[in-house]
């Protein structure tokens, strides 16, 4: 696990596995972690790791109802998770699906983790909306299109821009809702980006802004690509497990 700091107020958590990304945000006396790193030690090791760093989370956020977004609360058991409503929707409509799939990678990866996933006192955020944190509040944009729910949340103040899994230098577009929504998500970003300076994705690096934009250009081609039926993967993602997601996506769409 990575811990980098990119403000005196922001901290992104990179997890060891699938370099997913956590953010612990500050306001003041406020504070909140935003998605979650994945391996049970990394886990164990968050409410120190923070603390050390001036963090204590007062509540959980996630981008979306995936299961390795979802794990804050093996970390912090006490603290109220904010889902979008979209999230808790579909959760109700799929129960346990998080549960079941967490387990099916931890069997397929050979974790073991100490206690299974319960999520605990959830609160439904409407999305678009607002947050409070300390003295401000922050954004929530609709980010479907990877699933069927989701959220982007945006510190304006901080310049800093939390996408869940959109505009990764690491991963393609992995959809699992609509191209349609999709292709809206990354319009709606795109608007966000230009006010942004830092841009945290679910997996991989932090980017400025620039990078941000090239990354969302290589992204909107691949979309094209795709509904032509073409295999062509941006430049730096063209691994085997990306094409492997292209290939579910060209049976999806």
């Amino acid at each position: 696990m990575r811990a980098v700091s990119i403000s005196p107020d922001a901290l992104v958590v990179t997890s060891a596995f699938w370099q997913t990304n956590a953010v612990a945000l500050r306001v003041g006396e406020e504070a909140v972690l935003i998605d979650s790193p994945y391996l049970p030690d990394e886990l164990d090791a968050l409410p120190a790791l923070l603390a050390g760093a001036g963090f204590e989370p007062d509540g959980l956020l996630a981008t979306h109802a995936d299961f390795d977004h979802l794990l804050g609360r093996l970390a912090f058991p006490a603290l109220t998770l904010g889902l979008a409503e979209s999230s808790v929707q579909r959760m109700h409509e799929s129960p346990g699906q998080a549960q079941r799939e967490l387990r099916q990678y931890d069997d397929e990866y050979y974790v073991v983790r100490p206690a299974p996933l319960g999520l605990g006192q959830v609160q439904t955020l409407p999305v678009p909306g607002h947050v409070e944190l300390g003295d401000r509040e922050l954004e929530l944009h609709p980010a479907e299109g990877h699933t069927v729910d989701g959220m982007a949340l945006f510190d304006r103040a901080e310049g800093l821009l939390i996408v869940g899994d959109y505009l990764s230098d690491v991963e393609i577009p992995w959809i699992h809702g609509t191209l349609a929504d999709y292709r809206a998500t990354l319009a709606r970003l795109a608007a966000l980006v230009e006010d942004a300076t830092t841009v945290v994705p679910g997996h991989g690096a932090p980017h400025d802004r620039e990078t941000t934009l090239r990354l969302l250009d290589e992204d909107v081609s691949y979309l094209d690509a795709l509904e032509a039926g073409e295999a062509k993967l941006p430049e730096g993602r063209d691994t085997k497990a990306q094409r492997g997601i292209h290939g579910e996506n060209l049976e999806r769409i």
